[in-house]
């Protein structure tokens, strides 16, 4: 006798369906906390075989916990999911409780890997970080914009001299002060926080075998170190290194239909944040750095012919190929070993 149920889980409350022999036995609602979930579970289906919810905010906790009270979880991919839900006439939660436990029960599901606590912990330190960045830039560019109105141009600079250069000009206006200096002084708080963050991350890279290791890749620092290792952490986890170009979304779309077969833009699946971490590393390498890595040559020779912007996506995807290679094989960067192409 195997149940299969389905959660439609929200901030507040989520919807339960239950389903056995392929009829619905019991459907409910229960409070979003994963100790009355398993209660109602152990009660309502004492022979779960499959409970699947869909990927979202909660679905970490979630998993992690429901898994802790030793039920049989599995998270599915609310796109795929998605699709077979919306035959449903109604949009409610509990029939997207049901046609969850309906995907559990035929088996039409694509399962998600849910990540650790430990590399979601990083995952949250990046965002923190990035977010702080964002906000900064966003007040420094409010004083300039303020002070151009008075016929005061702030000049080039960042840091301290972007904080002096406001407090210079600020001499002999006492009216625009009191509303400029505030707007500073959160400026300045954010900085400071941006540092703090900052040592936290350098700190777990150079703890972390892992990220000491990717950072031997040039255009790769901390964060984006960091971040690969967080995102694939066990390498075992692809079948093989091509694999994680398509994972964080940096392959081409493809439409096939008849006589038609077009390729289209990179699918942009997966993680946003690390993918645009790896374009960054990849623009680096290309603008900036001065190595005459064979990777490099590589990529300039690609940019000549495809540009600069399919050069960097291009790029961006071997990065993730060599970074996933090296993280199984344990080697450092080698800069003049082997062709890119058979990475």
């Amino acid at each position: 006798m195997k149940q299969y149920i389905g959660l439609d889980v929200s901030l507040k409350e989520t919807a339960i369906s239950i389903r056995q022999d392929g009829k619905r036995i019991w459907r409910g609602k229960c409070a979003s906390d994963p100790q009355l979930l398993a209660a109602v579970i152990r009660k309502r289906a004492p022979y779960a075989w499959r409970v699947v919810f869909e990927t979202g905010p909660l679905s970490v906790w979630f998993y992690h916990a429901l898994t802790a009270e030793g039920l049989p979880v599995i998270c599915i991919d609310a796109r795929h999911a998605k699709a077979a839900l919306d035959m449903a006439a109604n949009k409610t939660d509990a029939n997207d409780a049901d046609g969850l436990a309906h995907l559990a029960e035929v088996g039409f599901y694509r399962e998600v890997r849910v990540k650790g606590f430990d590399s979601m912990l990083i995952r949250t330190l990046i965002t923190a970080r990035r977010q702080l960045l964002k906000m900064r830039l966003q007040i420094s560019n409010q004083i300039r914009g303020l002070r151009k109105t008075f016929g005061l141009v702030v000049p080039k600079g960042a840091g301290s001299v972007f904080e002096r250069n406001v407090h210079d000009l600020l001499q002999g206006e006492a009216k625009l002060a009191r509303i400029v200096v505030p707007m500073l002084r959160a400026w300045s708080d954010i900085r400071y926080q941006i540092a703090e963050l900052s040592k936290q991350l350098a700190a777990m890279a150079l703890e972390d075998q892992h990220c000491r290791l990717l950072m031997s890749v040039p255009g790769v620092g901390t964060v984006t170190a960091t971040a690969f290792a967080a995102a694939v952490e066990d390498p075992a986890n692809f079948r093989n290194s091509r694999a994680v170009g398509a994972w964080v979304g940096l392959t081409p779309r493809r439409y096939q239909s008849g006589e038609v077969d077009n390729d289209g833009h990179i699918s942009r699946r997966g993680d946003n944040q690390l993918r645009g971490l790896l374009y960054e590393a990849a623009a680096v390498i290309l603008n900036r750095s001065t190595d005459t890595s064979t990777l490099r040559t590589w990529a300039l020779e690609l940019k000549e012919r495809l540009g600069f912007k399919r050069a960097a996506v291009a790029l961006a995807r071997k990065l993730a190929v060599i970074m996933h290679a090296m993280l199984r094989t344990g080697e450092l960067f080698d800069s003049h070993g082997g062709t890119p192409a058979a990475a």
